[in-house]
């Protein structure tokens, strides 16, 4: 999957779980710019992001994440290792 497709899937689960419908994610995003992502929604945001694309992350995996473009790669990787 391309990674304008990753972020065209991601952006309505963005706007929904953090009830913003103008929040566009960008590779720089991170939690510190929006001031509604807190850990709950962080949780649940994973959760989405899981259910919408198929896959699972482990917990080390999202610990490690610094900003959305970073997910993206994550996102790219797991679908990549999914399709072989």
């Amino acid at each position: 999957m391309e990674t304008a497709e990753i972020y065209t899937k991601l952006t309505p689960i963005f706007q929904d779980v953090l009830d913003d419908d103008d929040l566009v994610p960008h590779p720089a995003l991170t939690a510190r710019d929006v001031a509604a992502w807190d850990s709950l929604r962080h949780i649940r945001l994973v959760i989405s992001v899981e259910n919408a694309l198929g896959i699972k992350f482990t917990t080390t995996e999202i610990s490690r994440l610094e900003n959305v473009g970073e997910l993206v790669g994550l996102i790219q990787a797991k679908l990549e290792r999914s399709a072989r």
